[in-house]
């Protein structure tokens, strides 16, 4: 934080880079195969029908809550020798950026995956398909086969998710055999491998346990109870292993288990009965309380239960229950949970003996989990207790309003706090409140809960607290500042920033390394939209370089974006591409399907491809941003697109449509100046191919050399128009200072060359354009030359002229001119082409002209994985037919 306003503020170390992508530690008990107890029972029968998914890439193991589903499968796959990727499914999975990234952990865990292989998803609300056809690919190519068990897979929801399993399943070939464990039917295509003999399927009737085993693990707790007392429990309970367990925990208390039994066959209807009535029956009163209470939280610790029993016990109980197998797990250090079935039903018991007072209970676990520093349970509960002042408080406390942006909480976050009421008034809850409408760009609604917050905090009491809320305020007065174009505010908020962290402990705001991160985005933007490039350049480097991995991503993302903006309006065609490239390829690698710094670095590649003459790249580029979410009332995307779209049609010839685009259609405090000029360009370039250049020399009175690239193109508009002795003084007053790129000096040079041209000195003419030629044919700089006119056709006839543009300029075909090089001719791919080794390997046989079928034999794979590589270099190389794939990767020296 410190340093925000300058260029050279320190960055802070990076986070802990074992994180999930919502920022938090991997739960590491959940790749974890669940322990057997001394009680459990191996079925053999179902440990042979389990082998049989070592022939089959799908197996289905659906039962009902306590079935002994999970016991089975997690004792029959610490048996293999094969490599086990084991995975719990939580609530929480529902978002696939998170499930991915849970599976890529788990997979990592057991060895199946390299150290160094694909980044996993950062962005918890989805994962792009990139990512998941890397992972397939990868696991196609394993030398051995790894199973994947998806435990308590009913818990996934997600229809998305299902689908990109289902691809990553289709796609890996015999590298995978997946597990799924449920209580419900997945939503696959399970008809299909059905049809295929793919599938295993273990279900309830199979899991059932029949009366000898039934017996035997009746035996293992003690009871030896007569074939008929054995059967008959079977038939009541119908073998469902919960019950058979639930009964024999209860029976061995009792001094006649076989009457007791009977009894309860005769008097209980529901499992949910006998647990309420009899698994609790002769604990203490201490231990039902703590039981009930501890059963509105996901998982606790015995300080956590002493805070909603307001007792000092939990400790020696929760020990002892454990002990007992009473249907409580140990998740280490001290931390438990409760079996899933048996807190389902304490809760509606807890409901029943105590009513009301779960919206306490949950207050009280809100307010340890703040003091003990766990945010996301403290949101979670506070929101659950009622009390949003308190979720929105620990929000801000924790500096982490900046989630609320960033991508990596922002759907969860903004569905939690989408219930908070008129009743919660805080400086926090208003915090909250406009943060989420400045994310959704109602500047209106934002700005005022935002001016309340600051009203509240003003008559507060000095304290840490107050100084993060404070600092929150300085987040979002800087992307207020953003949004309406008003770069004063912006340096402002910054600069209040900088005195704020001062006092702020340094963990804090390292655990935070995304409020940073978006400050600098923010304040960058607007330097940039005020036309201060170095200054921009300064701030923007340092957020596209910050620490913290996933929750950062966004931001850098966006820096990035901005910086190839930068880069183009210097006319530096090559970086800004690579930047821009750089951004995208960023956003890919970390899964983010729908990123908005990715899109600025779209419309850059548009604008470069305008520039090259790559109309129909240009379009699709456009067209993709289009879909992107709308980054209206953000300004220098908005101009960005203005830019590109407008030129595009200009070179279409509708000069109409592009001089109606040329105007970003953005409310703005402060122009700015290069999007002013370009704009004044584009509408003087329509006047002058409609016939009207005295109107186009009008609209060229407001761009001066401190916009060079405009400066230029404005020039050579004044030359076309008649007007040499303006253009010659817009030249003069260029400020390149060493900044400027390629763009300038090749339109310098053919506005200078139709000047002397037209004057007479031809051999001056015929110099200048070899040095713009030169200078174009390294970045492809076709649309000068292309837009010129027709003075400088007779030139480029010359034969010295003719041989610098052959070849990426004019075809090279015979004639007296040649011909230029068609608009929108082999487009470069859209994001930097890294290839696997193998994916090398089908591309040099592609090469040599084998078939699809030659090239599994030579690399000994099937025909399927040679299809799977093939579809992943097309899709890298932006081609879609053989020849293109082989002629490109030529281009770009991968043959």
């Amino acid at each position: 934080m410190r340093g925000v306003g300058t260029a050279d503020g320190a960055a802070r170390r990076s986070a802990d880079a074992s994180t999930d992508p919502l920022g938090d530690p991997y739960l590491r008990t959940r790749f974890a195969l669940p322990s057997r107890p001394a009680t459990f029972l191996r079925r053999q029968r179902l440990v042979v029908h389990l082998n049989q998914a070592l022939r089959t890439p799908l197996t289905l193991v659906n039962g009902s809550a306590g079935a002994g589903k999970t016991l089975l499968t997690a004792d029959w796959a610490a048996g293999l020798r094969l490599p086990v990727a084991w995975l719990t499914v939580e609530a929480g999975d529902h978002r696939p950026g998170v499930f991915w990234a849970y599976v890529f952990e788990s997979l990592r865990m057991c060895g199946a995956r390299a150290a160094d292989a694909a980044a996993a998803p950062a962005d918890s609300s989805g994962v792009g398909r990139g990512l998941l056809t890397s992972l397939a690919a990868e696991l196609n190519a394993l030398d051995r086969p790894v199973v994947l068990v998806l435990d308590e897979y009913d818990r996934m929801t997600n229809p998305e998710v299902a689908e990109q399993l289902e691809f990553v399943l289709h796609h890996s070939g015999q590298g995978l055999h997946l597990v799924l464990v449920t209580r419900t039917e997945p939503l696959l295509p399970l008809h299909r491998y059905r049809a295929a003999d793919e599938l295993t399927e273990i279900r309830g009737a199979e899991l059932s346990f029949t009366p000898q085993e039934a017996g035997a693990l009746l035996r293992l707790h003690g009871l030896h109870l007569p074939e008929p007392a054995t059967s008959a429990l079977v038939d009541r309970t119908r073998g469902w292993a919960a019950g058979l367990r639930l009964s024999a925990l209860a029976a061995r208390e009792d001094t006649d288990p076989e009457r007791y039994l009977k009894e309860f066959e005769a008097d209980h209807s529901t499992v949910a009965d006998f647990l309420l009535a009899e698994v609790l029956k002769g604990r203490t009163e201490e231990t039902q309380d703590l039981l009930l209470r501890v059963s509105v939280l996901d998982r606790f610790c015995p300080d956590l239960a002493d805070s909603l029993t307001l007792r000092t016990d939990a400790e020696p109980l929760l020990a002892g229950l454990h002990r007992e197998n009473a249907f409580i797990e140990r998740l280490g250090h001290s931390w438990y949970r409760l079996h899933p079935l048996f807190r389902e039903i304490l809760r509606a018991h807890l409901r029943e003996r105590l009513p009301g007072a779960e919206a306490e209970l949950h207050l009280r676990a809100a307010r340890w989990l703040r003091r003990s520093g766990f945010l996301p349970e403290t949101l979670a509960h506070g929101v659950a207790g009622g009390d949003f002042d308190l979720a929105a408080g620990a929000l801000v406390d924790d500096l982490a309003i900046g989630q609320l942006f960033t991508g990596l909480r922002s759907d969860a976050l903004t569905q939690l706090f989408a219930g908070m009421g008129s009743e919660a008034g805080s400086p926090a809850s208003d915090l909250v409140r406009a943060a989420g409408a400045l994310a959704r760009r109602d500047l209106d609604h934002g700005l005022g809960r935002l001016r309340r917050a600051q009203e509240q905090l003003s008559g507060t009491e000095v304290s840490p607290g107050l100084v993060a809320a404070r600092l929150s305020c300085t987040l979002l007065e800087a992307l207020a500042a953003r949004l309406t174009g008003c770069p004063p505010r912006a340096e402002q908020a910054a600069a209040t920033a900088e005195e704020l962290s001062q006092d702020l402990p340094d963990h804090l705001l390292d655990a935070h390394p995304e409020l940073t991160a978006l400050l600098l985005t923010h304040v960058g933007s607007a330097r940039l939209w005020e036309g201060r490039f170095d200054d921009a350049r300064a701030v923007l480097t340092r957020a596209a370089g910050a620490p913290g991995g996933s929750a950062t991503v966004l931001p850098r993302v966006e820096s990035m974006g901005h910086l190839a903006l930068l880069d183009y309006l210097n006319g530096w065609l090559g970086r800004a591409e690579r930047r821009a490239l750089a951004a995208v390829s960023e956003a890919d690698r970390a899964g983010l399907p729908r990123p908005p710094g990715a899109g600025l670095g779209r419309l850059v590649l548009a604008a470069v491809a305008v520039d090259r003459q790559e109309l129909s790249r240009a379009r699709a580029l456009l067209d993709e941003t289009a879909r992107l979410p709308a980054r209206e009332h953000d300004p220098v995307p908005t101009a960005g697109r203005a830019l590109a779209v407008s030129r595009l049609l200009l070179d279409d010839g509708e000069t109409h449509a592009a001089a109606e685009a040329a105007e970003p259609a953005v409310s703005v405090v402060v122009a700015s100046p290069w999007a002013e000029s370009h704009a004044a360009v584009v509408r003087s370039a329509a006047c002058l191919a409609d016939g009207r250049p005295d109107e186009a020399v009008r609209l060229l009175h407001g761009v001066c050399g401190d916009q060079p690239v405009c400066a230029v193109e404005a020039a050579g508009l004044q030359v076309a128009a008649g007007r040499p002795r303006a253009a010659a003084e817009l030249l003069g007053a260029v400020r390149a200072e060493g900044r400027t790129g390629p763009a300038v000096s090749v339109g310098a040079a053919l506005v200078r060359a139709r000047m002397e041209q037209e004057s007479g000195d031809t051999v001056t003419a015929r110099r200048l354009v070899a040095r713009a030629l030169l200078d174009a044919r390294r970045e492809r700089l076709r649309r000068p030359f292309l837009q010129a006119g027709d003075w400088i056709e007779p030139l480029l006839a010359t034969a010295p002229l003719r041989g610098l543009a052959e070849g990426w300029l004019l075809s090279g075909r015979p004639g007296a001119h040649g011909e230029p090089v068609r608009p929108g001719a082999e487009p470069a791919p859209l994001v930097p082409v890294e290839l696997s080794g193998r994916e090398r390997d089908v591309l040099r046989r592609l090469a040599r002209m084998m078939s699809t079928e030659e090239i599994a034999a030579d690399l000994f794979v099937s025909v399927n994985t040679v299809k799977t590589h093939l579809k992943s270099v097309y899709r890298k190389l932006a081609v879609n037919r053989r020849g293109d794939a082989v002629r490109r990767a030529r281009d770009l020296d991968l043959l």
